[in-house]
């Protein structure tokens, strides 16, 4: 793949992502709904990875922050705490140990203001690649 390409793959599955994080929170699935979040930002930011890096291929990583530092990314303080939120989501969801106190967390308010957060970092990070 060229550079755009890879750049287009990236930005295309998180665009599909985000479908299916709308999709689930339709359905009421808050908790999944905030798991498909961390993986849209997670393939926005491996999109700049790929821009910023000479279209290498993105590490298998899953810290957003980290993520975000290696693409070369300058981040606000509100914007890593935010991140750090988003990493939440990716542990709590898979894990027995976390899992039914985070379900119990996911009400429709707390979902309403988590994806408000995904989709204002999902609009910063897509104009950012233009």
């Amino acid at each position: 793949m060229n550079l755009n390409e890879h750049i287009k793959y990236w930005v295309e599955s998180a665009n599909h992502d985000m479908e299916s994080l709308n999709a689930l929170y339709l359905a009421h699935k808050f908790d999944w709904a905030l798991f498909i979040g961390h993986l849209v930002i997670e393939k926005l930011l491996k999109a700049h990875y790929v821009r910023n890096n000479e279209n290498k291929i993105p590490p298998k990583l899953h810290n957003l922050i980290r993520l975000a530092e290696i693409a070369g990314l300058e981040l606000s303080d509100e914007m890593k705490l935010i991140l750090d939120k988003i990493n939440d989501f990716n542990i709590e969801v898979r894990y027995p140990q976390y899992k039914n106190e985070f379900y119990k967390t996911c009400t429709k308010e707390f979902a309403d203001e988590q994806i408000a957060k995904i989709k204002e970092i999902y609009d910063w990070l897509v104009s950012q690649l233009k």
